[in-house]
């Protein structure tokens, strides 16, 4: 949905360029196009008629401000109903509860549960600096106990075991007379899937629920579902009391269907999203933000914090101290900001939060083999000596065979790698001082050659 839906509201833009204000007139096609984009994503019909009604009725006879277009006006009113359509602001987990806070995960067999589970307790110790316990009622699935076990130790959670042939009432009952006994802030239950919804799961999840007396009961459905996501939430919505949505695999393709469906449908707020398969990969859902991201706006927000994640402050003073000094950018220097980058989620990743446009200017560029060439450079700076990195001078023919034996790359690609390594040098010894300017006035004001030597990534 997100590049549909933004791509035709860019072309409508354009369209309707020069004009005065919003009319019946200019408002209709636009409208149209935005229906048959929500419509294609799956959200539900009803939903879709009622943002279409709401955006007609608050951009007829607008006035158009300042520099603004009527297109760029009615992408404005269509950015703020999304968001009003998925949720206002951002709604964090509640753990207002006597300790253990108990948080039960609901969703069909599929949907992303066990590996959320984990990921929410990743969340919970590193964000709320609680003490976590999980534990697994679906019995059912005798490898659904054994996977949660895995990604619990992955998230840095402790797991509470259970077996097969227990009762899920019983299990449920287990976990929290331990998780009372041995002080947890909070207990997470994951509970049984189906492929469909019938009435022995809803019981069954009825009965735990009454048992536990959870603080969030949480509804995991999968993004890339759409409608079916809508026919599942009403029925979950109807057995039990929903206090929230967490959307899995939003980094697929169909970005925005299901959140724009089950939240109205359900009522609930959508409060996490997964936006990656890694134990890391769940946010905290902003609507805004989300929005944003639909509407081609991309997710700067998400960015910095990405970047803020996984960047060393102390590595980073240390490498501008050297770019200040003009000398010992070395290729230690070189591959830690190869490291960074991978410790950023590598390139795709931070792609994914890009507005649009530079996703378009990007997607040029194949970004597989640009993450390919990254790790080949990470191999060959790794198979060389300590000495070596500090002074790539010494680096001459037999030491070149050696390091592409070691990388399993060709002698060539560790010239490559070197040749760039110097370009990048001489730019950082330019940057000294006031050399900045001077480069950057060589480099745009129509100089003879000059240009921006190419970087490792």
């Amino acid at each position: 949905m997100a590049s549909a839906l933004s791509d035709k509201l860019s072309r409508l833009v354009k369209q309707m360029r020069g004009q005065a204000r919003i009319t019946e007139d200019n408002v209709q096609e636009m409208l149209r196009e935005v229906r048959m984009a929500l419509l294609e994503a799956d959200v539900a019909l009803a939903v879709v008629r009622d943002f279409v009604a709401r955006v007609k009725e608050k951009a007829l006879g607008q006035e158009v401000m300042g520099s603004l277009s009527p297109g760029q006006a009615l992408v404005g009113i269509v950015h703020r109903e999304l968001a009003a359509t998925m949720g206002e602001g951002v709604s964090d987990i509640n753990l207002a509860a006597q300790p253990p806070a108990v948080i039960l995960m609901a969703g069909l067999q599929g949907a992303g549960k066990t590996t959320t589970t984990a990921k929410l307790a990743k969340h919970l110790i590193e964000k709320r600096k609680k003490k976590v316990l999980t534990v697994s009622g679906d019995v059912y699935r005798p490898a659904a106990i054994e996977q949660l076990k895995t990604v619990t130790k992955q998230a840095g959670a402790e797991w509470f075991p259970s077996t097969p042939d227990q009762k899920p009432a019983d299990i449920a009952r287990a976990a929290i007379d331990y998780a009372k006994k041995q002080y947890f802030d909070v207990l997470l239950v994951d509970t049984a899937g189906r492929l469909a919804i019938d009435e022995v799961l809803m019981r069954e999840i009825q009965e735990l629920h009454g048992i536990l007396k959870p603080v969030e009961t949480l509804f995991v459905v999968d993004a890339m579902q759409g409608q079916d996501a809508v026919n599942t939430a009403k029925a979950f919505k109807e057995a039990l009391p929903l206090t929230g949505i967490i959307l899995t695999k939003l980094d697929g393709d169909s970005r925005g269907g299901a959140a724009l469906s089950v939240r109205q449908v359900t009522g609930a707020p959508i409060k996490f999203a997964g936006v990656s398969e890694k134990i890391d990969g769940l946010e905290v859902f902003d609507a805004e933000r989300h929005a944003g991201r639909i509407l081609g706006m991309g997710d700067i927000v998400a960015l910095v914090e990405q970047v803020q994640a996984g960047v060393d402050v102390e590595s980073a003073q240390k490498l501008a101290a050297k770019l200040k000094s003009g000398t010992g950018f070395d290729l230690n220097d070189f591959l830690a900001q190869i490291q960074q980058m991978k410790s950023m989620g590598g390139l795709s990743s931070l792609m994914d939060k890009m507005p649009a446009q530079m996703q378009a200017k990007a997607g040029q560029v194949d970004m597989d083999k640009a993450e390919r060439d990254i790790r080949r450079k990470e191999g060959i700076i790794c198979s060389m000596t300590a000495h070596e990195r500090r002074k790539p001078e010494i680096i001459k023919a037999t030491r070149k065979r050696r390091i592409a034996a070691g990388a399993g790359v060709h002698v060539q690609e560790v010239n490559r790698l070197l040749n760039e390594f110097e370009q990048m040098q001489t730019m950082m010894k330019k940057m000294k001082g006031g050399g900045l300017m001077k480069m950057m006035k060589r480099m745009g004001g129509g100089g003879k050659g000059g240009g921006m030597p190419k970087l490792p990534f």
